[in-house]
């Protein structure tokens, strides 16, 4: 390779091509591939409120037990993502540590309508939803990141 001329190493001098910013992006690609997501700033929404979601938890668990605060504020969380679908129970606040970018990606209107059986694939029931041919009550869904609460 022939030596950069000084033009060209100015231009590149903030550039590294040995390591990159996105690199350690394995995990997210895994998910877009599992749960068909098309769009990647879905996946950075859904990775902003569930770690909202884990500081709130980690905030209330350092509050005393029998103060009156926590128990409200704590009933409230779980009631809210157990309404939503992200926890199974409305136990306690350790199902909540779990929650994920994961848990969002499986109420996806898409994922449930592959979990039920209704499409083969995840990729057909995104093409059934863009269609048109999936309603939800009244209303036409046309968006397959639709998030299907309980």
């Amino acid at each position: 390779m022939r030596e950069l001329k000084f033009h060209e190493k100015k231009l590149l001098k903030k550039v590294d091509f040995l390591d990159w910013k996105n690199e350690e992006n394995i995990r997210e690609v895994k998910i877009l591939r599992r749960y068909y997501v098309q769009n990647r700033a879905d996946l950075k929404a859904y990775n902003k409120i569930a770690g909202q979601i884990r500081k709130i938890v980690n905030k209330l668990k350092l509050l005393n037990k029998d103060d009156s605060y926590r128990i409200k504020k704590t009933q409230t969380l779980l009631e809210k993502l157990y309404t939503i679908g992200l926890v199974k129970t409305q136990s306690s606040l350790l199902d909540c540590d779990k929650i994920g970018i994961s848990s969002f990606c499986r109420r996806r209107l898409s994922y449930l309508l592959f979990k039920n059986k209704y499409c083969e694939t995840i990729k057909s029931a995104i093409t059934f939803i863009e269609q048109g041919q999936i309603r939800i009550g009244t209303e036409v869904i046309t968006d397959p990141a639709f998030l299907v609460t309980r």
